[in-house]
Formats: structure tokens, C-alpha cells, sequence
């Protein structure tokens, strides 16, 4: 499958898209070198979503299931790139290693994707019955799945691949991710005379000290959900001899199967309503974090910040399908689950597409200073995605 111009090639992409910036928001220069990689490789065609998702696909000469490869765009920010000893946007090879941002969460995965595809489509004479789709997707790291809302309203697919780093093991769910916003109303009044006012903070500690009583729930595969203070702030701030009359707490919130936005919230609010009750002072509210993002093509993003979990059975159709292709290609995955919330959360937990994971690289490169992939897993990644194109479509 990967003769030695092919794997020149898929070094030379992965390099590309790492030359390439594109922190969420600012993706578009990826997105226009993807259009001329969509035309050099030979995809039937392509479009870009007013978010600014770029899609190619490539069609089997016969009706069948459509699955798409889902890879993200976006990188985080480089804080200190003198940290870096190989230029964050180098693409630099140093050892058998491709280094940059993005190199591993997820440019490597996305240049696998694209090459398994289009290699897949070559080899087979495009004699296959279905609909492959590669989506190059924005604002993933801030907004787990909102943005793929558009895709798979646009190409409604069978089958999903999360391409997320997997170490080239099958993911088949995650916990999902929720941000929880408690405020407290309190009372502002001159901090020499603290009486005469209600200190938010002060109530909210008490409701804090309160959460961390909480018995996290638990689910066989994917752990306990979650629930941690990432955040405080009052105001007014700076708080010049002022009781403080707002106080804002932010939990991070891990999610499990079955949980929804009304039974994750039912559990903090009851217990509001006890402490408003004892405490005539204490006015507070709970409720979802709301997002807000401006796309590179103008457009926005909003919604709340609720990202549900997902799991399938080992014994799913599709599992074993993408498994059987993996072991075919000579890897040898293992059944897992991903640690970290991905665009699965839309295709798995909201619209209960079949979805798993694959990808190559290790989970805990991402974010790191000196980013990189190693050139023999990019190999197998691609490997990867054609076995489970080859499974799939029963070639």
C-alpha cells in the first residue's frame, strides 16, 4: 500500500500542514493547502462550510455506506517558542520524528487520512460501493463537535473515525465534557462595615465545600464522572474596600453514558435549593457555560458547553469491522477508550452515528512543547485507515 514515493508524499504533507499555523479561528491557511492537496490526490471534490470545515469526497462507483474521517485543523497557541528546540512550524525531522504544532493532535493523522484515501481509491479503481469523506475540521479544541454539527448535516454518514492519537489502538468511546457555572448574588458594601452587605464569596465557598462531597458516578470502560473546580472569580475585582456582590465558580464535569444536560444539572441544583433554604442570604443559580467563537470565514459559533460521553459494544458491526481491517494491515490494537473528550461527542453522543477512534501517535504528545509523530507510526496510521476502508467496503 505505501511504496516509498507514497511515504515521500505523506512526509511532505504532514510538513505542510505543520508550516502552516492555525490556532482555532485562524485555520484558513490549512484549509486552502488541503483544496490543492484534495485536487493533486484526485478526490471527486471537495467544499468548505461556512464555519470553514473543508470536506472531500471521493465516490465509489457503486451506492453503498458513506464513512468519514474526522481530523481537526486547529492547534493550540505556541505560549514560548524559545522553549522549543525545532521551530513549532518547522516540520522539522530530526531522528525518525516529525517535529511541530500540530504534529501530533492532529496534522500527522490528518496527511494518514487523506493519503489512505486517496491510495484506497487508486488501488481499487475507486470499485467499491459507497462514499468516503475526509473532513479537515476548525475549532475542535474549543469546542468539542459543535463545528462537525455542520458536517454531518451536510454528508449524514454511516460511519465515523475519529482520528484523534490512539497509539494505533481502537478507541470505541469516551467520557464527554460538560462546563458547569455556579453564581452567587450576594450584597456589596464598604469592607469596614462587611455587616451591612452578603460577600458572594464567602457563600460560595460554602457551596463548594458542599460539591466536593459529591460521589462521582462510575461506568465500566470510561471511569468516574468527574466534577473539579477549574475556576473562580467575584466581582467587583479589583475589590478596593468592597464586599464582594458576584462570585462565579466553573467545574469541569466529566460525562457517562446516559447522563443529559437535565440529570447533570438536577443533582447541584438540589442541593441549592437546600442551602437557599437554611441560608435566606444565599442566592445562586447553576447552568452551563456558554461558548462563543468567531470562525477564519467570518461566521460564529455558539452553544452551550455540554459534550456528551459515548460508548459501543466490542461487539458493534462497525468495532469489528474496523478491527478485522486493522489486523489485516499486519497491527495489533487494542479495545480502549479515549482519556480525552473528542468531535465524537456530536457524531457518537449526539446524532448515535456508529463512531470509533484510530490514530497513530501517542495520546500525551498533544499540547507539548516539541510536538512530534514519528514517521513509522504516520505509516501505520495510514496503513490503519485503508485496512478499515478495506473492511468496510468488503474489499
Amino acid at each position: 500500500m505505501l511504496t516509498e514515493i507514497r511515504k515521500e508524499k505523506l512526509i511532505d504533507l504532514c510538513q505542510n500542514l505543520i508550516k502552516r499555523p492555525s490556532v482555532s479561528g485562524q485555520e484558513n491557511k490549512v484549509a486552502e493547502y488541503i483544496k490543492k492537496i484534495f485536487k493533486e490526490f484526485k478526490f471527486d471534490d471537495f467544499f468548505v462550510d461556512s464555519y470553514g470545515n473543508i470536506i472531500g469526497h471521493i465516490r465509489g462507483k457503486g451506492e453503498g455506506k458513506a464513512i468519514l474521517f474526522d481530523g481537526h485543523l486547529d492547534h493550540v497557541p505556541v505560549s514560548d517558542e524559545e522553549k522549543w528546540k525545532f521551530p513549532p512550524f518547522g516540520g522539522e525531522i530530526s531522528k525518525g520524528r516529525i517535529y511541530g504544532r500540530g504534529a501530533s493532535d492532529m496534522k500527522g493523522q490528518v496527511s494518514a487520512m487523506i493519503a489512505a484515501a486517496a491510495y484506497f481509491a487508486e488501488d481499487t479503481n475507486r470499485e467499491f460501493d459507497g462514499d468516503i469523506y475526509i473532513a479537515g475540521v476548525v475549532h475542535e479544541e474549543l469546542f468539542e463537535g459543535i463545528a462537525s454539527r455542520k458536517i454531518s448535516d451536510a454528508v449524514n454518514p454511516d460511519y465515523v473515525v475519529i482520528g484523534e492519537a490512539s497509539e494505533l489502538n481502537l478507541k470505541i468511546g469516551q467520557r464527554g465534557r460538560a462546563e458547569i457555572v455556579i453564581e452567587v448574588f450576594g450584597k456589596p458594601a464598604h469592607s469596614a462595615n462587611p455587616e451591612k452587605g452578603v460577600n458572594s464569596v464567602y457563600k460560595m465557598s460554602n457551596i463548594i465545600q458542599k460539591i466536593q462531597e459529591f460521589n462521582p458516578n462510575f461506568q465500566e470502560g470510561l471511569g468516574e464522572g468527574i466534577l473539579v473546580l477549574t475556576d473562580i472569580k467575584s466581582s467587583p475585582y479589583p475589590g478596593a474596600s468592597v464586599v464582594p456582590e458576584y462570585c462565579k465558580a466553573t467545574f469541569d464535569r466529566r460525562l457517562l453514558m446516559g447522563e443529559t444536560k437535565e440529570s447533570v444539572l438536577k443533582s447541584i441544583k438540589e442541593v441549592l435549593d437546600e442551602m437557599m433554604k437554611a441560608d435566606p442570604q444565599l442566592d445562586a443559580k447553576v447552568s452551563y457555560a456558554m461558548g462563543s467563537e468567531i470562525c477564519y470565514t467570518g461566521e460564529t459559533i455558539t452553544g452551550e458547553r455540554f459534550f456528551p460521553g459515548w460508548l459501543f459494544s466490542e461487539d458493534d458491526e462497525f468495532v469489528k469491522a474496523a478491527y478485522k481491517g486493522l489486523k489485516e494491515v499486519g497491527l495489533d490494537p487494542k479495545i480502549t477508550h479515549y482519556s480525552f473528550c473528542t468531535n465524537g461527542s456530536h457524531y457518537a453522543g449526539e446524532n448515535k452515528i456508529k463512531t470509533i477512534g484510530f490514530g497513530p501517535s501517542q495520546e500525551n504528545l498533544a499540547h507539548t512543547i516539541d510536538e512530534y509523530i514519528e514517521i513509522e507510526q504516520l505509516y501505520k496510521g495510514a496503513k490503519g485507515y485503508y485496512g478499515i476502508l478495506k473492511s468496510v467496503f468488503g474489499i
